[in-house]
């Protein structure tokens, strides 16, 4: 029984569209992380996952700890239901989930937000000062693992933190340790232009060299630039933990001594953007179901919905990926429709009113804002249900 056919049949008291999660190829996916993580500790990224029933089981599974939150209103909730060691990645504005961390001591002993200036700490300090107790704080400050080249007139990796040199980030840990009610733990510093960057795009080989001369010169860089700033932090205060890498990039940001934990959560459903690596494999687990409702053409079916583009900049590569049946593409003067979507190609022809296309979407959690559960499949069987953030009633960006 082919794949195609074990979804169809698992699912077949479900009315499309619906999001399903295979957990054997979950499994394997997290076998994969650990291993390639050879010995550290996985962080998981909650925005690539975006179900508590889901971060459950992966944290069950040994090798993973702790999460990796994407706000702090995310991190207080899940903190509510039993999670602990939370690290939330990105800095937060969010004034009244302050005050909630502060007059909590519960949460505050598991929850870790992220820093990158004085700036924050002003903003944190006038967030929790009407507070009837505070408790203290505990921050993590983000580095910049940008690649910068040619004097700064190339830059490869996100535009996060202003934070980049040793001298910088002592004076910002020497800055936290005189505040009091704060407490620096650890230190983040994600390489997104090796971690989320594949090496092996599709028919672009001069792109593809490119790719990677500029990764092996940044990891070269990081490697000497991240060993001086955890030095010199050290020098200053301890930390806990320092965190690096994502699903792209494991294997070799564990080798770095200065990195004692790595982060990943898209490798757990290896969605499409995951495909062109050449470090790693890995096994769709997380699909979605759309069903035919016309025919225009013998070549052509048209789906219901479809337009659940990812994140990032607006290219072919964040559309989903017409998956199952083999075979199909999109119009080109139409691509993924908020409403329908026509697919075109001879694998059409096979398609009748009410059979499923599965999708693969371009980027792991994203999925789960378009649907309220994730039904989890073994084999040919439905075995849960479980509810999304959005099915719970969450929707944290």
């Amino acid at each position: 029984m082919d794949d195609r056919q074990r979804y169809d049949r698992a699912t077949a008291a479900l009315e499309p569209p619906f999001a399903i999660l295979d957990l054997a190829a979950m499994r394997a996916n997290a076998a994969e992380l650990v291993r390639r993580a050879a010995g550290k500790p996985i962080r998981v990224a909650s925005k690539s996952v975006r179900c508590r029933p889901v971060l459950e089981r992966v944290l069950a599974t040994d090798g993973f700890r702790g999460i990796m939150a994407f706000t702090l209103p995310e991190a207080l909730w899940l903190s509510g239901h039993g999670f602990t060691d939370i690290l939330v990645a990105y800095p937060t504005a969010d004034r009244h989930a302050l005050a909630a961390l502060a007059g909590d001591p519960a949460a505050a002993g598991q929850v870790t937000v992220t820093v990158d200036s004085t700036a924050h700490l002003d903003f944190i300090e006038a967030a929790v000062a009407s507070a009837r107790s505070r408790a203290e704080i505990r921050v993590c400050m983000d580095l910049d693992a940008g690649y910068v080249a040619f004097g700064g007139r190339f830059r490869a990796g996100a535009l996060r933190s202003p934070i980049r040199e040793p001298d910088q980030a002592a004076d910002l840990a020497a800055a936290i340790a005189k505040r009091p009610g704060f407490r620096l733990v650890g230190l983040l510093a994600y390489e997104a232009q090796i971690a989320g960057v594949g090496d092996a795009p599709q028919a672009n080989p001069a792109y593809a060299r490119a790719v990677r001369l500029m990764q092996s010169r940044s990891a070269r860089e990081l490697v000497v630039r991240r060993g001086r700033i955890v030095n010199a932090v050290r020098q200053i205060t301890d930390l806990e933990f320092v965190n690096g890498g994502g699903t792209g990039s494991i294997e070799g940001t564990v080798r770095e001594k200065a990195i004692t934990e790595v982060a990943a959560g898209s490798g757990l459903f290896h969605p499409r953007l995951f495909d062109f690596y050449r470090r790693f494999s890995g096994h769709p687990a997380a699909l979605f179901a759309l069903p035919v409702v016309r025919r225009p053409n013998p070549d052509t079916v048209t789906v219901l919905g479809g337009g659940y583009l990812a994140s990032g900049p607006a290219v072919p590569s964040r559309l989903p990926q017409p998956y199952l049946p083999v075979g199909l593409r999109y119009a080109p003067e139409e691509g993924a429709g908020e409403v329908q979507t026509p697919l075109l190609g001879q694998a059409a022809q096979d398609l009748r009113i009410g059979d499923r296309v599965w999708f693969r979407h371009a980027k792991a959690g994203e999925l789960c804002e378009r649907f309220d559960a994730l039904h989890l499949v073994e084999g040919d069987t439905l075995v849960e249900s479980a509810p999304t953030y959005r099915g719970e009633g969450k929707t944290f960006l």
